[in-house]
């Protein structure tokens, strides 16, 4: 009976991990997944409604890491190699279900500023979890600018839309962003009980 040859590798250098899930290891392949997980998935939740679709695209993403580890640069940081992979499997399966999707304008009550200090008092976990409500288009193009970096212009060339929409549709975002974040702060005001004298 044959049995696989596993490549040395120890769990706590990275480098070693690599080099033997590049040899195929599958058990250098699961360490990899479980040291990155939880930073894998922070990222596919950005760009996801739900856990169940940041998990599909976590899987695909990690699969697309370990086919392509040959062309990881080892002197440069691996987290950044992966996030980079991450972030297009997203936005690939962004193209691939939301392409057609349509978005009413919102409505003109809807128009309000930036209230810094209602932001200020909401954490970030608590923000992510506003930034999943948005629509699939709405909260692709708000991530890829705001927290990826991407220039409006980078994303209308990505996502094959025009530039015009994208303003468009990262202002709508914005602005669905600031009535949500302004709902959820006013749900947790405790409402000052009225006495007449």
């Amino acid at each position: 009976m044959f049995f696989r040859k596993s490549s040395p590798f120890a769990e706590n250098d990275l480098v070693s991990v690599i080099r033997a899930c590049r040899a195929s290891d599958p058990r250098a392949q699961r360490t990899l997944f479980k040291q990155f997980f939880g930073y894998a998935k922070s990222i596919c939740l950005r760009y996801t409604s739900s856990v169940e679709e940041a998990e599909d695209v976590l899987n695909e993403g990690f699969l697309k890491a370990f086919q392509h580890l040959d062309s990881y640069d080892e002197t440069l940081p691996f987290k950044a190699w992966l996030r980079t992979i991450l972030v297009n499997t997203a936005i690939s399966h962004y193209r691939k279900n939301h392409r057609f999707e349509q978005h009413a304008s919102l409505e003109s009550g809807e128009q309000v500023a930036f209230d810094d200090d209602v932001v200020d008092q909401i954490a970030a976990e608590e923000i992510l979890a506003l930034v999943q409500q948005l629509t699939p288009t709405y909260r692709t193009v708000f991530m890829m600018h705001v927290v990826d970096g991407y220039s409006l212009h980078e994303i209308a060339g990505i996502l094959s839309h025009n530039e015009a929409t994208v303003r468009s549709n990262f202002a709508r975002a914005r602005q669905k962003l600031q009535v949500l974040i302004k709902q959820a702060h006013y749900s947790k005001t405790p409402s000052i009980p009225y006495h007449e004298n």
